[in-house]
């Protein structure tokens, strides 16, 4: 058996049987090489496409194949030199490849800008009598897309400006990252021993879940301090990114910046409001489990340093590699026996890359390679955290290999709104099978909290998140100047309302500055809609003991919208219904949690 490496072991010095196998997707690198001549041809010989699409329904059929084999071909290039310089980042030779094959992708995407603007100067009759054709099946679903926006989109001068705008417009992102990964300078603080800890920002993640409340406290104060002595500057550049949101909403004719930002998911703003009322509804419970959580740790106060640490006690749940492939497959053998086939065939194909070494990629990720097969990267360490990360990647891998293997290339690749749909389904059968067979009071209580985590983080905070965005944006959509005082107080508001029952320190108020996905306004708001969506998912498995449904709903991958998806599954995001089965199971795991008490 591997197990877990010890700090500074060289990839080659690890066991390949727990190193995922890339030669499904190219035999060896000259094989990799020889696909990208491929692959720059292909993208050159696009260039006698522009101004040939509205000349017949062949003529746009033949234009369309061209491009997805492109695509397709340039996909696998980069996702080989992805992979391979995921394994080991400080690899000169994959480094090299990758910025080939990125270099690759960018040419594409010039390649075929002029795409979408000259699907629109099609009339639209014309169009959509064009897609009835056979040869134009594939790409219904993309042209009636593109012809969805044709409400919002602009004269060829103005989206020739709006084009132009497009590099300018990702400076405050771009200067975010730069500030808060680059320049920003955070202090040192006093760890349990009393030693001295230079906070880094992966680094505070583990101090915030220290036993010692003197520590968390310090850690906070010091970190949203670090972010506190430029709240006028970082203030300055988010609301430089609001301008810019609220610029292209009125630009393309929306309402506003989140209707514009949900349009491409073709999400109504209806289900942005249904969430925050649901979850509004529920903050009585949320307050409960902030009152045990105040008991748990024996304090007289909670305060907002308190939410992350631990209320239970260290359980012991040894977790190694072996152990966790037999119980990810046993808690998800309700999903049927293709799907553990399937595991089947991860586990033993080296569809996985297990443990750390130098120079790997932190965390975990999946991904797809059209045609071939998903793969997982991990960065094991034997804790039962890891192994609800692998069935979580497994979830993500799944969802990959069953779109992949029902829908053509161009409708294989599902929308970030389902893209943790079927992650979390995995994590909640994962904790369902174990609240089923577990009897080890203080290994229960420390599932029942972890699922509770995933509600509090996921659910609430998110949320909270999406409700600071839209008033940030209504702010300044009604006038009010976005400075620090004014961002520091709406946020304050926010706390006070979902963590009610907590102090709240002044300093927190300025944790929305260090949120990076506010740079990609109205996404936040996706990780509580899928989380919900999968408890929902997850128990009408259980309960019915069919999975059928939820399995075509894998098939989909971008062949439709994700809210029409997502039905297949038996989830109507529309509705209120799953938002509300999601904060009764909320409700329930508390119960729970409190009768471990």
């Amino acid at each position: 058996m591997e197990g877990p490496t010890v700090e500074g072991k060289a990839r080659n010095e690890m066991n390949p049987e727990f190193q995922w196998d890339l030669a499904p997707i190219y035999s060896s690198d000259e094989a990799w090489r020889s696909a990208l001549s491929e692959g720059e041809a292909a993208v050159n010989a696009l260039a006698d496409l522009p101004g040939t699409l509205g000349a017949s329904s062949e003529a746009l059929a033949s234009a369309l194949n061209r491009v997805t084999a492109a695509e397709q071909i340039v996909e696998r290039v980069y996702e080989y030199a992805f992979l391979k310089k995921s394994g080991d980042n400080g690899d000169p030779a994959a480094q090299e490849m990758e910025a080939r094959a990125v270099s690759l992708a960018v040419r594409l995407q010039t390649a075929t800008a002029f795409l979408e603007p000259e699907l629109l100067k099609i009339p639209e009759p014309t169009l959509d009598a064009w897609t009835r054709d056979d040869a134009l099946r594939t790409y219904r679903h993309f042209i009636d897309d593109v012809t969805r926006r044709r409400a919002h989109t602009l004269d060829d001068q103005g989206e020739r400006l709006l084009a132009m705008l497009g590099d300018a417009a990702q400076t405050p992102g771009n200067t975010f990252d730069m500030f808060e990964s680059v320049d920003m300078k955070l202090p040192a603080v006093t760890g349990e021993a009393g030693e001295r800890v230079q906070l880094t920002h992966g680094g505070f993640s583990v101090l915030r879940e220290s036993r010692d409340p003197r520590v968390r406290r310090e850690a906070f104060e010091a970190y949203f301090g670090a972010f506190g002595d430029y709240i006028n500057t970082l203030a300055s550049i988010y609301g430089g990114a609001v301008k810019l949101d609220c610029f292209y909403a009125d630009a393309r004719g929306f309402a506003g910046a989140c209707e514009a930002a949900l349009f491409g998911n073709n999400v109504p703003v209806s289900l942005y409001d249904t969430l925050v009322e649901t979850v509004h509804a529920a903050l009585p419970i949320m307050r409960e489990y902030l009152d045990l959580r105040r008991q748990a740790l024996g304090l007289e106060e909670l305060h907002l340093c308190d939410l992350y640490a631990p209320i239970v006690e260290d359980v012991a749940f040894d977790m190694p590699y072996e152990r966790a492939q037999a119980l990810v497959k046993e808690a998800l053998k309700p999903l049927g026996e293709e799907y553990q086939q399937l595991l089947d065939r991860a586990f033993a194909e080296r569809w996985i890359d297990v443990y750390e070494n130098t120079g790997k990629s932190t965390g975990a990720f999946s991904s797809g390679v059209y045609g071939v097969h998903p793969y997982v990267m991990l960065n094991y360490t034997d804790t039962l955290d890891d192994a609800f990360t692998l069935a979580h990647e497994l979830g993500h891998a799944m969802h990959s290999f069953f779109s992949d293997r029902a829908q053509d290339f161009a409708n294989h690749d599902y929308r970030i709104f389902v893209a943790e749909v079927a992650s979390t389904v995995n994590e909640v059968l994962l904790t369902r099978h174990l609240l089923a067979t577990e009897t080890d009071p203080k290994r229960r209580a420390y599932v029942l909290n972890h699922f509770l985590e995933g509600f509090r983080t996921t659910v609430f905070r998110q949320t909270l998140f999406a409700e600071f965005e839209r008033k940030a944006h209504a702010l300044y959509q009604s006038g009010t100047p976005l400075t620090a005082q004014t961002l520091n107080a709406a946020f304050r508001e926010l706390n006070a309302l979902y963590y009610a029952g907590a102090e709240i320190d002044a300093f927190a108020d300025v944790e929305w500055s260090r949120i990076p996905h506010f740079y990609s306004a109205f996404y936040v708001y996706q990780y509580a809609t899928g989380f919900s969506s999968a408890v929902t998912i997850a128990d009408g498995i259980l309960e019915s003991g069919d999975a059928s449904r939820y399995l075509r709903f894998l098939t989909t991958g971008g062949s439709d919208y994700p809210i029409e998806e997502l039905k297949i599954a038996g989830v109507d995001m529309t509705k209120p219904d799953a938002l509300r089965h999601a904060m009764d199971a909320f409700r329930d795991t508390l119960a729970q949690f409190k009768a471990t008490f």
